[in-house]
């Protein structure tokens, strides 16, 4: 990670050194190289969940797992059958949708399809890491088993509640064969997770490139001339009032001139760092963000939370790569992550009641991770639904229920967390 991290830093920089000024710079360097880079740089960990969900598939074991589940699935009203497709979903939900063909009951399809988006697929991985490294860093991997579980058992609750209610069935007993034992090998184990990463690559290469891009127009028009103007004077009258003391000094006041240099650098950064967030608050994506702010407000997400949220829609990656578009700057450009966790760990409220406060507290993160984990499943798990059930009635109600639910659980974090905290 730390070489992809490294490799995209220096790509960025060097396109930022040898480029004009312009809108295809800021494209190639803030809209292409932080919106794709900043996902590409889990293509590590990626690899990893799927070399061992490989191992398990070779083996043989996934069968027998599936058979030592069925008491436990049966308590959620599900069968063995149901576990294959949710433990597939760990690593992508439209496939794991598409494999619940195997059950032959409907109502326990239906059931198994509507849970399925509870599992956190790889897609949602880089958020987790992205927030869990900004926050939670002293117990990261309690706070990401955390996530795992709680979306597990969400979906074992919502199961129990969809069977004693919509899909009332009768219980069959559970029959499959079970194949032999395997030694997996390492040729197949390797090819299989190089299958899935270079389609995790090519949705970079496709799906995010593109929401990328159209993030980042909506991020950089308008223009607004007449506030770049403004802002441009003002960095100009600072530097010229600055420079202008230190001129007035003894060569040999090293103290004060050392201090002029340090509050003149302070002063340039901030004026910097409010062109661009009042340039984002004026762009087409300010306002769509403000547009639906009011309905996150409770949450206590601000508005560049909600625009990265309403952009995962498409793909879960997708987020992060909008919060790199969102939260840095042009000061930041050919930065690596850890930049952007830095400006996440410092971004405060611009305006209303909580102006000036920290956007992000630990409290916001994890709420923010219980929404990733419970919203609106992706454009392709959507269109898998219906694909699967023959029904954009299933579809759309997987959208509402999950959105609602995650809106719900996010709002009892907030206030249970400020209770206790």
């Amino acid at each position: 990670m730390n070489w992809i991290d490294n490799l995209i830093s220096e790509t960025g920089g060097y396109i930022e050194g040898i480029m004009e000024a312009g809108a295809l710079k800021n494209l190639i360097v803030h809209g292409i190289i932080d919106g794709v880079g900043g996902v590409i740089i889990f293509l590590p960990n990626i690899l990893i969940l799927f070399f061992f969900i490989s191992l398990m598939e070779d083996s043989g074991y996934m069968a027998r797992a599936a058979f030592i589940m069925d008491k436990i699935m049966h308590k959620v009203g599900l069968h063995g059958q149901s576990f294959i497709p949710l433990l597939m979903g760990f690593g992508c939900n439209v496939p794991a949708i598409m494999s619940t063909r195997t059950i032959k009951n409907r109502n326990n399809r239906i059931v198994t399809i509507l849970i399925n988006p509870f599992m956190s697929c790889s897609a949602r991985l880089p958020v987790y890491v992205l927030i869990i490294s900004a926050f939670f860093q002293e117990y990261s991997g309690t706070i990401l088993f955390g996530i795992y579980l709680f979306g597990i058992l969400m979906a074992g609750l919502v199961a129990i509640i969809f069977k004693k209610t919509m899909f009332k069935t009768d219980e069959v007993p559970f029959v499959m064969e079970l194949p032999p034992y395997r030694m997996p090998t390492l040729k197949n184990s390797i090819i299989h997770m190089w299958n899935k990463g270079s389609q995790y690559i090519k949705k970079m290469g496709g799906v995010i490139l593109v929401a990328s891009i159209i993030v980042w127009a909506l991020g950089y028009y308008p223009k607004n001339e007449e506030l770049t103007q403004k802002y441009n004077q003002k960095i100009e009258q600072t530097t010229k009032k600055y420079d202008q003391k230190i001129a007035e000094l003894s060569p040999k006041a090293n103290q004060q001139i050392v201090k002029l240099k340090t509050d003149k650098q302070s002063t340039l950064q901030q004026l910097k760092a409010e062109k661009a967030t009042k340039k984002q608050e004026n762009s087409y994506i300010g306002r769509i963000g403000k547009g639906i702010s009011p309905v996150m407000k409770p949450l206590g997400f601000d508005w560049k939370m909600s625009v990265s949220l309403l952009s995962g829609i498409a793909a879960k990656e997708i987020v992060v790569s909008t919060m790199g578009v969102l939260y840095q700057d042009e000061a930041d450009a050919g930065n690596n992550s850890e930049k952007l966790i830095q400006r996440l760990q410092e971004t405060r409220f611009e305006h209303g009641e909580r102006k000036g406060e920290k956007v992000f507290d630990k409290v916001t993160a994890l709420a923010f991770l219980v929404f990733i984990l419970l919203y609106f499943p992706c454009v392709a798990a959507v269109a898998a639904i219906k694909k699967e059930t023959g029904r954009w009635s299933l579809a759309l109600f997987a959208i509402l229920y999950t959105t609602t639910l995650a809106w719900i659980f996010s709002f009892a974090v907030q206030q249970l967390g400020q209770f206790f905290v």
